[in-house]
């Protein structure tokens, strides 16, 4: 059978006009979040839904007959209710960036297709993770596209894409044992480039601690353009982080555009840490770099440090200046290790 690539399609960067942000409801499950905070969790993600809704729509994953209570939830917080979309798909979690499909666009015909990769919750740790791996054919079915299977294990918050087809990753995690140990490096990259249309593939090291995920590259380095990097940072030489965001940093300096340049790098600062004492995760991942872009907006998680908010939320909108920068709080969302790029996944217009 011939490859998504071989037939035209590509997966097209994030800052490219989009039709909706698909998101997975909290289950009620007490493993999430301690069992603790639902109703907190969920009025994040009601505050989450309506800022998305006022760009494009958004479009929800929820647990068969919860439908109407979630509608009911979001148009409460004024989601823009043409803009709301909410459909019966079994899952067992929230982070859709990793469970859901990873959306194609043919090059020319502009036709959307779906890759379906397998998932396995991060290497194993959080079962169970069957209906998790099921979104990508449940929403396939739905939206009647035509998929193709990835033929690995993958997560969308471990790649990053730009508009000249050069993909960004860890080799924490794609190389892990955990997910994929009987593929080495070219054959992950032949995948990846089979299935997501991708030419080059450049590999940082690996990611931030309190990261489940091994460290996805949506908490390190995120594309801005095609040639700008927005690059956390630590600079802090006592801080755990310190040490692995230099080595990433030195070689991102190392990588080049098409066109032999290298790329332009914004380095953005780690908030302070985020501890929650007792907690499963001692440091909580909170990165400023896990931002959402949307059509018109880029929405950044912000952890109730006002200095350190404030100065990424500035540096973003530098980065950003045509499009509105909305700050929303994730304080309690990151306790779970993770916050607005790895709740959502984009659909392509």
């Amino acid at each position: 059978m011939p490859t998504a690539a071989e037939e035209g399609f590509a997966m097209p960067p994030e800052w490219s006009a989009q039709e909706a942000i698909w998101i997975s409801w909290p289950v009620d499950d007490p493993r999430h979040w301690g069992g603790q905070k639902r109703e907190i969790i969920l009025d994040r993600f009601v505050v989450l839904a309506a800022a998305i809704s006022r760009f494009e729509i958004v479009r929800i994953n929820a647990i068969p007959g919860t439908e109407d209570e979630i509608r009911e939830r979001c148009l409460r917080a004024k989601a823009v209710p043409e803009r709301l979309e909410i459909f019966p798909h079994l899952h067992n979690d929230v982070w859709c960036r990793d469970h859901g499909p990873i959306f194609l666009k043919h090059r020319e015909s502009g036709n959307l297709a779906i890759s379906d990769w397998e998932f396995n919750a991060w290497g194993g740790k959080f079962a169970p993770w069957d209906a998790d791996n099921s979104i990508p054919s449940q929403i396939s079915q739905q939206l009647r596209l035509p998929s193709y299977t990835g033929g690995m294990i993958l997560e969308g918050g471990a790649i990053e894409i730009n508009g000249c087809d050069q993909l960004l990753t860890t080799e924490a995690v794609l190389l892990n044992p955990n997910r994929n140990p009987h593929l080495n490096r070219e054959q992950i990259e032949q995948k990846l480039c089979q299935t997501l249309g991708v030419k080059e593939v450049l590999w940082l090291e690996k990611g931030i601690e309190g990261d489940d995920t091994d460290g996805h590259i949506d908490d390190l380095a995120r594309f801005c353009a095609d040639d700008l990097i927005a690059v956390c940072v630590d600079r802090d030489p006592s801080s755990p982080n310190h040490r692995v965001l230099d080595a990433n940093l030195h070689r991102l300096r190392e990588f080049r555009t098409p066109s032999g340049r290298p790329f332009e790098l914004v380095e953005i600062p780690m908030p302070a840490a985020c501890e929650v004492p007792g907690w499963r995760l001692p440091i909580l991942p909170a990165s400023y770099v896990n931002f959402l872009i949307v059509n018109g907006g880029l929405l950044v998680p912000t952890f109730r440090q006002g200095r350190n908010d404030d100065r990424a939320l500035g540096t973003l909108r530098e980065l950003f200046p045509d499009r509105e920068v909305v700050g929303i709080d994730c304080l309690d969302l990151v306790e779970e290790g993770g916050t607005l790029h790895c709740l959502t996944q984009q659909q392509p217009a």
